[in-house]
C-alpha cells in the first residue's frame, strides 16, 4: 500500500478505499490507484479477504475414494475440467483434497468452514445415510451435491429440502433399464452387474433397477457384485464369474476401467467378445473407444455435467435459492462388444 500510495501520489487510506471499492475517493483517483496497483503486480490477498468477511474466492472438493482408483478413472478428470471452466471465468480457485472416508471428509468440511478457506463446496458420491447434507446445512456452507441423494427419486419440482444445498442428479434407474433392455433384446438371460462401492446411492439404485428389470422380464440369472472401482477388483470379479458353472453371457461394469480389465480377462481365458460374452461399460471414455472390440457404453457429456454443477454453486454464492436439477439421462452407445447371446 505504501508503494502504491507513493507512486500514485495519494494517502494509504485512499489506496485502501480505491482497491476495496469503498466510497471516499473520486473515480479518477480510484482509476489511477488501480492502474498503479496493476503495474506493480498487486493482487488481493485471499486470506485477508476471508478474514474481513469478503470471501475466500475458492471452492472446495473432497474426494473420499481410494486414491489408486482415481488415477485412472476418466470420469472425475472430465468432471473437474468442466467445473474449472466455470470457476475460471469467475476467477474462483478449486481446492481439492483426497481423504480415506466420509468421516474424514466431514472433518475437512468443518475445518475449511472454521478457517474460512472456501466459499462453497462440490460434494460427490452421495451415500446411504449420508451425514454431509445435514452437516453443511448446519454450517450454512453452500454446496452442490452431484448425484442423487438418499431416499426416493427426487420430485419433479425444482425446490430443495435443504437450506443451502442444491442437487444435480442423473437418472441411474432409467439408464440401467435401457442397458438391460438392450441385452434382453440380444437374447441374454444371464447378466451380471460388476458394481462399485456398495454404500453409494447410485450403486444401490442401479442394483435395485437391475433386480426389478430381471423380475419384470423373467430373467432368473441376474446378479450384482460390488468392488472398489479398481481395475484389479474388476478383473478379479470377472475371473470368478467366468470360472463359475453357469457364467454370465453379459457383464455390465460400473466404470470404463473395470470394463477394459474385464475385456482383458476374457481374452486371457479365451472367451471371445461378443461371441460368448457381451461387455458394457457404464461411463464412456477414450478407453472404451480404443479397445478391440470397442466397448458398448453409457455415454454423457461429463464435462457439461461438471459445468452445470459449478453454475449451480456460483448461483448459490450469488444468493439464488437451492434447487434440484436433473441432468440428461446417459444414453447407450452401441459398439462391437455386445452381440447376440450364445445358443
Amino acid at each position: 500500500m505504501k508503494d502504491i500510495a507513493r507512486r500514485a501520489g495519494v494517502s494509504e487510506s485512499a489506496v485502501s478505499f480505491a482497491l476495496n471499492g469503498r466510497p471516499g475517493v473520486s473515480e479518477a483517483t480510484r482509476a489511477r490507484v488501480r492502474r498503479v496497483a496493476e503495474q506493480l503486480g498487486w493482487q488481493p490477498s485471499t486470506a485477508a479477504r476471508a478474514l474481513s468477511g469478503e470471501g475466500a474466492a475458492t471452492v472446495g472438493l473432497v474426494l473420499a475414494r481410494p486414491a489408486r482408483t482415481l488415477g485412472v478413472e476418466s470420469f472425475f478428470l472430465q468432471l473437474v475440467s468442466g467445473v474449472q471452466e466455470v470457476l475460471a471465468v469467475r476467477r474462483l480457485g478449486l481446492l481439492l483434497q483426497l481423504v480415506e472416508d466420509v468421516d474424514a471428509e466431514c472433518e475437512v468440511h468443518r475445518r475449511w468452514w472454521a478457517e474460512r478457506r472456501v466459499d462453497g463446496l462440490l460434494v460427490v458420491d452421495p451415500r446411504a445415510g449420508d451425514p454431509r447434507p445435514a452437516l453443511l446445512d448446519g454450517l450454512g456452507l453452500p454446496a452442490v451435491v452431484i448425484g442423487a441423494l438418499d431416499g426416493p427419486e427426487p420430485p419433479g419440482a425444482p425446490g430443495s429440502p435443504h437450506g443451502v444445498i442444491s442437487n444435480l442428479w442423473a437418472d441411474d434407474t432409467g439408464a440401467m433399464a435401457s442397458l438391460v433392455g438392450h441385452l434382453h433384446e440380444l437374447g441374454h438371460r444371464r447378466i451380471t452387474h460388476v458394481a462399485g462401492l456398495p454404500e453409494l446411492v447410485h450403486t444401490r439404485r442401479r442394483t435395485a433397477c437391475l433386480r426389478a428389470e430381471a423380475v419384470r422380464r423373467g430373467l432368473p440369472d441376474v446378479t450384482s457384485v460390488t468392488t472398489d472401482y479398481s481395475d484389479a477388483q474388476g478383473a478379479e470379479a470377472t475371473r470368478r464369474l467366468l470360472a463359475g458353472e453357469r457364467p454370465p453371457t453379459a457383464i455390465v461394469y460400473d466404470n470404463d476401467v473395470m470394463a477394459v480389465a474385464g475385456l482383458a480377462v476374457a481374452a486371457e481365458r479365451g472367451v471371445p467378445v461378443p461371441g460368448r460374452l457381451s461387455i458394457v461399460a457404464w461411463d464412456d471414455s477414450v478407453l472404451c473407444r480404443s479397445t478391440h472390440p470397442a466397448l458398448t457404453s453409457l455415454t454423457r457429456d461429463t464435462a457439461a455435467f461438471g459445468r452445470r454443477a459449478a453454475e449451480l454453486l456460483t448461483a448459490l454464492l450469488d444468493g439464488a435459492p437451492p434447487c434440484r436439477v436433473q441432468a440428461p439421462t446417459p444414453r447407450l452407445a452401441r459398439r462391437e462388444s455386445t452381440g447376440r447371446a450364445p445358443a
